[in-house]
């Protein structure tokens, strides 16, 4: 159990989490408006979405497969019967007065996600719901001296609000449970976890305790957009809490916004109860019942999701769990591997993706949809060292070639004249002249000296230009030198 230390001894932090997951879909939860990022500020607004009098929503089929697809994906219970309520409160990009979402009746119960943590470790964290609801527009401060714009293209948006149970017990945990869940979505395509462009954002819920007391009074950070950002918040309030409460103080129920550039929370309101939205179903909306068969023909349709797929690269490929668990985090990631792998040395690959090509993606700030080296091209590459044809050192060079350049590696291999120098009797040549010009070397290593072996085997690789084979030259080497 993760505790921090205060004056008065050890403290356990509880956190549950909220996470709004905008549904990948082309259009809205109610209406048939558009969702592109980054269009022109209110260009994708139907009357619906404006709350004009008389219009009636009308549920978007497409959003509730989405929703359903998650709900199988975090090993939820699927509800045949959902209701849509009204929740009622007054924002300036809120047009209707209140915001349809679902609460005593959601479309997703229970669910579970398993965390991958450092050393190996992992937990499973209970999810309590998924529900479905419209986003609401965005207020602009920052536009005009004394007035506030506002931008209603977000408004009717679908998204998926996931709650999870109060069992995360550090940052350190949110943040793996964040990575998770996005990882998840990705995999199903219902949400591209986007949080620069707003499409995942977060609520956490934070309180102290004495290891074992009753649950403390929490307060939620609110919209906090990126996953370090959810770290660094946490971190904060749990330590401001107890500070707090070790100083005589007593935590009052809040909502705070996170100050990313002060890395402090501070107070935005009195936190709200249930009964403060006054709840109730919408009368334009009837029940939300599903067929049954539908949604078994969604589960049939899923993906291998990244839990399993780490089991088949463990147990099929015989990668370590870390490795696995490096490669699946992206499912093009996973795929680009497997491309890679496939009738080859599976660890060979694993180290070539992870090692080689995540170093000059990240030192390009490219993700590995951008490689300009394709999987086939590593495969071939990788070819080349299994049937001699260039060392692994040399190899690595080809490949920062390919990956400035585009060229196939066969071509750089013979453009260049690195093809591996495998003729035993050329190698044979090269080592005896090194040790006929090395006799106070050879005497020394006789002596006693063995780390002068890789001295003669760089002596070997620099009269051979780097071209002979590895295993033939170490080989001749202990012969001759033991002679």
């Amino acid at each position: 159990m993760a505790l921090i230390e205060g004056k008065t001894g050890n403290w356990e932090v509880v956190i549950g989490l909220e996470v709004h997951a905008q549904v990948v879909s082309r259009s809205k939860l109610f209406s048939g408006a558009a969702t592109g990022f980054g269009a022109e500020p209110n260009s994708q607004v139907s009357p619906v979405d404006a709350a004009f009098p008389g219009m009636l929503p009308v549920i978007n089929r497409f959003c509730v497969e989405q929703a359903v697809k998650t709900g199988i994906g975090i090993e939820g219970k699927v509800n045949p019967t959902s209701v849509f309520d009204r929740k009622n409160y007054f924002y300036a990009d809120l047009p209707a007065g209140y915001q349809i979402s679902q609460f005593t009746r959601p479309i997703v119960s229970g669910g579970s996600i398993a965390l991958d943590l450092p050393e190996g470790r992992s937990r499973t964290i209970g999810v309590t719901r998924l529900h479905l609801e419209q986003d609401a527009g965005k207020s602009l401060h920052d536009q005009h001296p004394n007035l506030t714009y506002v931008d209603l293209n977000r408004a009717g948006t679908a998204l998926m609000e996931i709650v999870s149970e109060p069992e995360l017990r550090s940052a350190e945990e949110a943040g793996a449970y964040l990575r998770k869940l996005r990882t998840i979505l990705r995999y199903l395509g219902t949400c591209d976890g986007n949080m620069e462009e707003g499409s995942l954002r977060c609520d956490a819920n934070v309180s102290v305790r004495k290891p074992g007391a009753p649950l403390g009074t929490r307060c939620e950070i609110k919209n906090v957009n990126s996953i370090r950002f959810a770290m660094l918040a946490i971190d904060y309030e749990a330590r401001r809490q107890i500070d707090l409460i070790e100083e005589g103080g007593v935590v009052k129920q809040e909502t705070r916004l996170f100050d990313s550039a002060r890395g402090v929370t501070r107070p935005m309101r009195s936190k709200e109860q249930a009964h403060d939205y006054r709840y109730f179903p919408d009368p334009d909306l009837l029940p939300l019942v599903l067929d049954p068969a539908e949604i078994e023909r969604l589960r049939a349709a899923m993906p291998e999701l990244p839990d399993r797929k780490k089991e088949r690269f463990v147990q099929d490929y015989k990668l370590t769990p870390y490795d696995a668990g490096v490669l699946v985090s992206e499912r093009q990631t996973a795929d680009f591997f497997e491309r890679v792998a496939k009738g080859r040395d599976a660890r060979a690959a694993a180290n070539w993706v992870t090692g080689e090509l995540f170093g000059l993606l990240n030192k390009a700030g490219k993700g590995i949809e951008q490689s300009p080296v394709s999987a086939d091209a590593i495969g071939a590459l990788l070819d080349l060292i299994a049937d001699n044809t260039v060392s692994g050192r040399t190899a690595k060079d080809v490949f920062a070639e390919m990956f400035e350049t585009g060229k196939d590696a066969a071509a750089i291999v013979e453009a260049k004249g690195l093809r591996q120098v495998t003729d035993s009797g050329a190698i044979e040549a090269a080592v005896d002249r090194v040790i006929a010009e090395q006799p106070e070397k050879v005497a020394e290593f006789r002596a006693g000296k063995d780390k002068l072996f890789g001295y003669f085997v760089g002596q070997v690789m620099k009269a051979t230009g780097g071209k002979a084979n590895p295993g033939t030259l170490n080989e001749l080497l202990k012969k001759k030198l033991s002679g």
